[in-house]
């Protein structure tokens, strides 16, 4: 068994499985699925995990080299804006239904339980080198 770093099974392989400009969506429970990508589903209440604790998770573990987020974020949720404005200086921002429409292009969705509006961000895969 792992000692460290993602002890979910189905997320740590998920995780190993992206390639350079892979997308993964890091959702709130509210945010709709969409069909296609590999979903791991982490929520298990609402507010478990928070959307915070899973984005850090995820940031130890990925190289990004984009974000994209809706714009309805600043002002609906401010505390998660400024947390993904504080990780990604050059952060995207689309309207929510564009960031929907990008989401059915992501290769993994992780679902947390965050249960705070506009708790999504669209990750692009960077690579290492």
């Amino acid at each position: 068994m792992k000692r460290t770093g993602i002890l979910n099974r189905h997320l740590a392989g998920a995780l190993a499985e992206l390639g350079h400009g892979d997308g993964v969506l890091v959702c709130d429970a509210g945010m709709p699925i969409p069909d296609g990508p590999r979903v791991v589903d982490l929520a298990f209440r609402a507010g478990v995990p928070a959307f915070a604790e899973v984005l850090d998770g995820l940031l130890n573990e990925l190289v990004v080299e984009g974000a994209t987020a809706a714009q309805e974020l600043r002002e609906a949720n401010p505390e998660a804006s400024a947390l993904l404005e504080g990780h990604f200086p050059g952060l995207d921002l689309v309207s929510h239904e564009r960031l929907k429409e990008l989401s059915a292009g992501a290769r993994l969705v992780v679902r947390t339980g965050e249960a705070r509006p506009y708790a999504n961000v669209l990750l692009r895969c960077g690579v290492f080198f």
